[in-house]
């Protein structure tokens, strides 16, 4: 019997700072906070979505190659709004790692939260995902990301010093 999966319910990232964390995902991203589970969990709620930080048990390094989770998306209603989000980012300081870009079914680019957790936000068009579209190499988010790049209709990002960041690789 196969599974009739709709979707996905929840996401449990481990972090550093549970405090950090959650001032970025509530402050800076604007989501809900739904409750706490004692000191060391905090339930975010989207909607039906949820997004789990658990304090970590033993501290990862920015620079660790030992990724758990390679990336995870939000997604916004039009290519404007991710332009627009980007820039809102920018400006909270957040690290961007690649700008605004156009793929074939939408737009999107990608940050880091303050664990180097890595994010999309992007756009998808009317069309969405086709067959044909399975088949893209997504090793790195640069490289994916980076197909037409276009300079966007907002103002420019501001400039924002290079980070030190880990390998995706």
């Amino acid at each position: 019997m196969m599974m009739k999966l709709t979707g996905i319910n929840q996401l449990t990232l481990r972090v550093n700072d549970l405090r950090q964390a959650e001032s970025f995902y509530c402050n800076i991203l604007g989501i809900p906070l739904d409750h706490r589970v004692g000191a060391n969990i905090v339930y975010l709620r989207l909607y039906s979505d949820i997004l789990v930080l658990v304090k970590a048990e033993t501290k990862a390094s920015p620079e660790a190659r030992d990724i758990r989770v390679d990336h995870f998306g939000f997604r916004l209603p039009s290519d404007a709004e991710v332009d627009a989000a980007a820039h809102y980012l920018a400006e909270q300081g957040v690290h961007i790692v690649t700008r605004p870009a156009n793929r074939r079914e939408g737009r999107a680019f990608f940050v880091m939260d303050p664990d180097g957790n890595l994010i999309e936000f992007y756009s998808m068009h009317d069309k969405g995902i086709t067959r044909s579209d399975v088949d893209i190499d997504i090793s790195s988010p640069q490289e994916s990301a980076s197909v037409q790049e276009q300079p966007s209709t907002e103002e420019q990002l501001p400039d924002i010093p290079k980070k030190n960041r880990r390998s995706r690789k």
